[in-house]
């Protein structure tokens, strides 16, 4: 393999741009796994690779599942300490990096189906997809959301985002509104005229839509809802983080 030792690399600068900015990952239409689970965990989803940079070191620890990540990628590239210092987005980096191709929304959605409107942390969208894939989630729609593919997303998701179907949408509204009648369609609120979550009925086909942090859920979306519901609090806080109230969804959802 190549190998790359100037930071100043266009491989490498190239790269980085990938991993600070949402505009190239979508122009591109690529995106880039740091550290061995991650990069390791693409080899199980439908995420097919385009480069892989790896350290000596790096290489000499993981060398069988190294072998198979560079087998199934376009180009792969020895790259030095100083060169994975520069890459990280981690104050330690594990020196491998995998640039990964985006993949189109799958075409079917499944039937239980969480919907996130305009959530723009990625730590809660990580949250999200991570617990989502533990308690069995088919989809996770988003809308208007942080960019999925940002590393604290990627990295906060365990792998969930690249395993769980996500869809994509421009325009929440339209989309539920098709999902209507075939689908129930809940909002998640604080308000007090929505209904307790433990009084939902979650059989059937059910979407669960999540709002934004400061904002809540769109009007308009609530709107078109079946119901609101919410999650009773017997403490002094007004709301929940958008991370924990998708996971006590998720849980009434399924159990």
């Amino acid at each position: 393999m190549e190998r790359i030792t100037s930071k100043t690399n266009k491989i490498v600068k190239d790269t980085k741009k990938l991993m600070t900015s949402s505009r190239e990952r979508r122009e591109r239409s690529l995106f880039v796994l740091e550290g061995a689970r991650l990069c390791f965990d693409v080899l199980n989803s439908v995420y097919k690779v385009k480069c892989v940079l790896i350290t000596d070191k790096a290489y000499e620890k993981y060398k069988d599942s190294a072998d198979a990540l560079i087998k199934e990628s376009e180009a792969s590239y020895f790259i030095s300490e100083e060169v994975a210092e520069k890459l990280g987005d981690t104050q330690n980096s594990q020196g491998v990096f995998a640039v990964c191709k985006m993949q189109p929304s799958p075409e079917v959605i499944g039937e239980k189906v969480i919907a996130l409107d305009c959530v723009q942390d990625p730590a809660n969208i990580g949250a999200v997809f991570r617990t989502a894939e533990a308690l069995g989630i088919d989809t996770v729609i988003t809308y208007s959301c942080c960019d999925l593919y940002n590393p604290k997303a990627l990295r906060a998701s365990m792998g969930g985002v690249l395993r769980l179907a996500a869809y994509g949408t421009d325009n929440l509204k339209a989309l539920l509104s098709e999902l209507k009648g075939e689908y129930k369609i809940y909002s998640t609120v604080a308000e007090p005229c929505a209904i307790g979550i433990t009084e939902a009925d979650f059989s059937g086909k059910t979407v669960c839509v999540i709002g934004n942090e400061a904002n809540g859920v769109e009007a308009q979306i609530k709107d078109i809802s079946d119901a609101l519901i919410t999650i009773p609090m017997k403490g002094n806080a007004e709301s929940l983080n958008a991370g924990v109230a998708a996971a006590i969804t998720m849980w009434e959802m399924l159990r």
